[in-house]
């Protein structure tokens, strides 16, 4: 009950600052650098591996996203090294993230387990290619992602694996099916945190840390960098509950999937204002490295936006 009563007791009001960075002119041009980063890596699959796995990769890998794993990873590179044009191993990095996320989507799509008829706007993958041949490239493109980052002479290569096992394997995102079995309310609060930890911060810390240390950020650096990962994880994830239970597709949703949400635990204001938290210790933590504006605080808010007030009464 102590965790509920501060959370309630904080003013949801409150918020970031907003920032004179444009954050969606920013996330638009790392996105575009990503799908000739992502096709480029297409090309270069062994021509003789099988074409209609190649096909399946090509289809859920250049399919639209939001690519918010991978966006991080070049833009907390980029805080660190000043660079703009990053190089191959941050290329590599970021490009990884994204042939793992797009093969949890695959096989989160799966009947086995979500049974998604559509993803991104369009037929699953399972339901364009067939269970097995989506299967095989879910499975692909886990193997290729390790490739990708071990294809380089720098010493750091190894850490990066690492760092994205770590994040999405047994102590992460493969947490993500974890049945929700826990009925107290307090409890209730304390599984999600942990699952979040596990799941979707896991995975937004990784990407973090994979960016930071690909341009070779020390230790005090990568400190602040798992704050920011961490605190802004937890803030779009609590984001994107609110905004799907503004436009009511979630309710009867967590019913039939047995899920709780932070909106179902805690109400949509008491929501909202550790979201808000959250956002300002992000931007604390990085903005050494940028500033108050720079990209990584304009993402932070970003995950806030568009959260209406009248969305949280």
């Amino acid at each position: 009950m102590a965790v509920m009563m501060m959370l309630e007791s904080m003013d949801v009001e409150q918020g970031a600052v907003p920032s004179p960075f444009e954050a969606d002119t920013y996330v638009a041009s790392r996105k575009a650098q990503l799908e000739a980063l992502l096709l480029a890596r297409l090309v270069e699959l062994p021509p003789s591996s099988p074409l209609l796995v190649r096909k399946a990769l090509r289809y859920s890998l250049l399919a639209e996203s939001e690519r918010r794993r991978a966006v991080l990873c070049l833009a907390v590179a980029e805080a660190v090294s000043g660079a703009r044009v990053p190089p191959r191993v941050v290329e590599d990095a970021a490009c990884a993230l994204e042939l793992i996320q797009t093969c949890s989507q695959i096989h989160e799509d799966l009947r086995a387990m979500d049974d998604r008829a559509l993803s991104r706007g369009r037929p699953s993958s399972s339901r364009a290619f067939g269970e097995t041949l989506a299967t095989q490239a879910g499975d692909a493109l886990i193997l290729e992602a390790f490739r990708l980052l071990s294809s380089g002479p720098e010493p750091v290569r190894a850490r990066l694996s690492r760092e994205l096992a770590m994040g999405t394997g047994l102590m992460g995102m493969v947490s993500r099916q974890v049945p929700d079995l826990v009925n107290d309310r307090d409890a209730r609060l304390a599984y999600l945190l942990q699952v979040h930890s596990m799941k979707t911060g896991g995975f937004i810390r990784a990407s973090c840390r994979m960016g930071a240390l690909a341009a070779g950020a020390d230790e005090d650096t990568l400190a602040r960098v798992d704050v920011y990962g961490d605190a802004v994880g937890l803030a779009f994830l609590i984001g994107d509950d609110l905004r799907a239970r503004a436009s009511d597709a979630t309710a009867e949703t967590e019913t039939v999937a047995g899920r709780i949400t932070f909106a179902s635990v805690l109400g949509l204001k008491t929501s909202r204002a550790l979201a808000v938290r959250k956002v300002a210790e992000a931007i604390a933590a990085i903005e050494p490295l940028e500033g108050p504006d720079g990209p990584l605080a304009a993402i932070a808010r970003d995950a806030l936006d568009p959260l209406h007030p009248e969305q949280v009464q």
